[in-house]
């Protein structure tokens, strides 16, 4: 597929609570809110970096979604809990700071800034709902 140029729009991650979700990728990323709708019990929230105005993470609160089975719905927690299920890599130029930054504000530290063999240095960390955000600063 030589040729193609494409560009991510948006993604979904699961989250057990919405307003507890923007409480990290708003006020402690600083992601604008793209979209906050409500409808017949469901809410869709979208945020995305103020960097890259195409992109939106769409957080998806999946208890109010009538199409999945409570079966399916306790798997999907058990994955989120244990930082399984959902990752987002943001690239930052400043690895040591944003860990910092996102430390100081309370979020659990899965990974505190190293160097990889390959020249990057990251972090992670788990958002409320057990999501992995990791953090790379590429070319140290």
């Amino acid at each position: 597929m030589t040729g193609i140029d494409l560009k991510l729009s948006s993604c979904t991650l699961a989250v057990h609570d919405v307003d507890e979700a923007l409480g990290f990728y708003r006020d402690v990323l600083g992601f604008e809110v793209r979209e906050d709708v409500e409808f017949e019990g469901m809410r869709w929230v979208s945020v995305g970096p103020p960097s890259q105005p195409d992109v939106q993470i769409l957080l998806d609160f999946l208890a109010a979604d009538p199409s999945v089975s409570s079966a399916d719905r306790r798997a999907i927690e058990d994955l989120m809990t244990k930082g399984l299920l959902g990752r987002l890599v943001f690239v930052t130029d400043n690895c040591d700071a944003a860990f910092e930054h996102i430390e100081a504000a309370g979020a659990e530290v899965m990974q505190e800034p190293i160097n990889q063999p390959d020249g990057v240095r990251d972090c992670a960390f788990l958002d409320p709902s057990g999501n992995m955000v990791r953090f790379t600063q590429r070319g140290r």
